[in-house]
């Protein structure tokens, strides 16, 4: 069994969620402020200490058609960040309509009020991991 910690990545906004690989499921745990892409990392550092992940899985924004945009470069740079620092493997996993599905899950849930930034970008990172765990076990 192992701890994946997914990663939704925004210019101001970070999507973070927690999954195991033995339920292939995952559940949101917070959203981090970030400047211009760029987090506070000791905030990440201490969900990675608490959460002790075997993987992170970054969400890779790509154009519809599959070809990449400039964000998709920024969530590179901030997986290979990731992996610099913390010292955990990585990888990503393509996060086109991630945004529109967690919205349409959160509305379910609560309606209108459920959908604050914070709450999308968490939910986003729990469908980043889940269709990882889709890709890797075929689930």
């Amino acid at each position: 069994m192992s701890t994946v910690m997914g990663f939704d990545f925004g210019t101001k906004s970070i999507g973070v969620a927690v999954g195991q690989s033995i339920t292939g499921s995952a559940n949101p745990l917070t959203s981090i402020k970030a400047v211009d892409g760029i987090p506070n990392w000791e905030d990440i550092g201490k969900l990675i200490n608490e959460w002790k992940p075997d993987l992170l899985v970054i969400g890779l924004p790509l154009n519809m058609d599959g070809t990449e945009q400039e964000m998709t470069q920024r969530a590179r740079k901030f997986a290979n960040r990731l992996n610099g620092r913390f010292g955990v493997k990585i990888a990503t996993q393509d996060e086109r309509l991630t945004t529109a599905d967690a919205k349409a899950r959160l509305f379910e849930l609560g309606g209108f009020k459920a959908l604050t930034k914070g709450q999308v970008d968490a939910v986003s990172a729990v469908l980043i991991v889940e269709s990882y765990f889709e890709n890797q076990y075929g689930a």
